[in-house]
């Protein structure tokens, strides 16, 4: 076996299936996105090309820019509930009663679909009879918002269901690693009089720190590139106050055919998303990290 696997002839065959799947699935699709970026095409017709027309036009784009914007809003929040989510495992993880009860429950979100959440949460939002201003009425709350036909809150209001939506996924991470922390160095931290916080702080959060940094590589990419959600709940609106580069890219390929237009944007989220994860690592890099 050991002079099988030190055959570079074998080692080459058993990795191209993986290479020819990363190829066709990945690196294709991004270079046509790129391509076509290039073309004046409705995704039927025939095309023509137009050089960098799209791209030049891409960079004066205000809606695009504004998308863009809305795609950062959405990654700080993201990443700023990472410490709730980490927060709730940490209590989770000192073993209170009913901890695996809650486990489960903060898992069902993500069972549902986005769309079955969106709607779930149209619901609550509604202004008449949502549970949302039903409880700011019992509160004593008079004018209750309107909360996704309001351009000033609707961007806001579909962050809330984002970040419940994914809450059960950092959960489970941040639980599985803490559970990996050894007992002994607890049980050694609790013989010479730490307090439960001083375990949580200066203990388990620097040994799963590694854990923390994926996690926050996670939420800024994937909020960078969300688009479900928002799109089934306002479709970006109202008038573009909540519009994100994905739904941005979507509404203008295949809403309006102008698909040259809308790779040019889907490559411009690339690019956006390749540099966002070189700054996140760059920011989340610490001295211990090997260096190659």
């Amino acid at each position: 076996m050991k002079t099988v696997m030190s055959n570079k002839f074998v080692i080459a065959l058993y990795t191209l299936p993986a290479l020819l799947l990363i190829l066709v699935l990945i690196y294709i699709p991004i270079a046509l996105s790129g391509y076509y970026g290039l073309m004046d095409w409705d995704g039927i017709g025939e095309m023509t090309f137009i050089g960098l027309d799209n791209y030049i036009t891409l960079i004066q784009d205000k809606l695009f820019w504004s998308s863009t914007w809305h795609s950062f809003l959405l990654a700080i929040f993201s990443t700023a509930s990472l410490l709730l989510y980490l927060a709730i495992s940490l209590v989770l993880a000192s073993k209170i009663k009913g901890s695996d009860l809650l486990r489960k429950i903060y898992l069902i979100p993500m069972l549902l679909s986005s769309v079955a959440i969106a709607q779930l949460w149209m619901k609550i939002f509604d202004p008449t009879n949502g549970m949302a201003n039903k409880l700011l009425e019992f509160f004593g709350v008079e004018n209750t918002p309107i909360w996704l036909a309001d351009p000033k809150i609707a961007l806001y209001a579909i962050f809330i269901p984002i970040i419940w939506q994914y809450a059960g996924f950092y959960i489970l991470i941040y639980y599985a690693a803490l559970k990996n922390v050894p007992d002994e160095v607890i049980e050694a931290a609790k013989i010479d009089g730490a307090s439960p916080f001083q375990i949580a702080y200066k203990i388990k959060l620097p040994l799963i720190s590694g854990v923390f940094k994926v996690t926050i590589m996670l939420a800024v990419v994937g909020s960078l590139k969300y688009f479900d959600l928002i799109y089934v709940m306002t479709g970006g609106g109202p008038n573009g106050a909540s519009e994100v580069m994905a739904s941005y890219m979507y509404k203008e390929a295949f809403k309006l055919n102008n698909f040259g237009y809308g790779s040019a944007i889907g490559f411009g989220l690339l690019v956006i998303c390749l540099l966002m994860t070189w700054l996140t690592s760059q920011l989340t890099k610490s001295k211990d990290d090997v260096q190659f």
